[in-house]
């Protein structure tokens, strides 16, 4: 299995999709676990050590989605510009694609100006009509995952995936998806 479970000292793992707390207000997943490909994964751990470096933490809200479950998003949100259409795949069901934040040390959110999942014209990047302190968050955010090696969403501060991320194919709700929906 080309997955692997997310696990670093810097990176903290809040699975909204396992919780009400996402777009459908229902949960997706029955259990929390996140994972993502291997190519990912150490991308995200690369972010993580940068982010750590600077006092900071990841904090995770989505990774590897099984295609069951982007089906339970698009029903929601059929917008291409937020939900991939599942017919096509997404990033996240490669397992190169990851929505999360940066938090203090002690876990505690750092203001990005919207929630996660808000899908608005204020979730895009460049974004000038929310705090500054949000912008400069946003921009902190920015650096540490392309530093990483990630390229980001234009319409979602939250979500990064690997460069040229349709070289991975999507992945089998049979084998990768069971960890999360059974």
């Amino acid at each position: 299995m080309p997955l692997q479970e997310i696990s670093h000292p810097a990176i903290d793992i809040d699975l909204r999709y396992a919780t009400a707390n996402n777009l459908t207000g229902i949960p997706i997943y029955q259990h929390a676990v996140a994972f993502l490909h291997q190519d990912a994964l150490a991308a995200l751990v690369a972010a993580a050590d940068l982010a750590q470096a600077q006092g900071l933490r990841l904090c995770v809200l989505d990774a590897y989605r099984p295609s069951a479950a982007q089906w339970r998003l698009w029903a929601v949100l059929p917008n291409p510009m937020f939900v991939a259409d599942p017919r096509i795949g997404s990033m996240h069901t490669r397992g190169v694609a990851v929505d999360l934040t940066l938090c203090q040390a002690d876990g505690t959110p750092l203001d990005m100006g919207t929630e996660f999942d808000e899908m608005t014209e204020q979730s895009r990047h460049g974004r000038t009509d929310i705090s500054e302190q949000a912008q400069h968050n946003r921009r902190l955010l920015l650096d540490v995952m392309t530093a990483g090696g990630w390229a980001h969403h234009p319409h979602e501060w939250w979500h990064y995936n690997l460069p040229e991320p349709t070289r991975y194919p999507p992945l089998s709700d049979e084998v990768e998806g069971r960890a999360l929906l059974a």
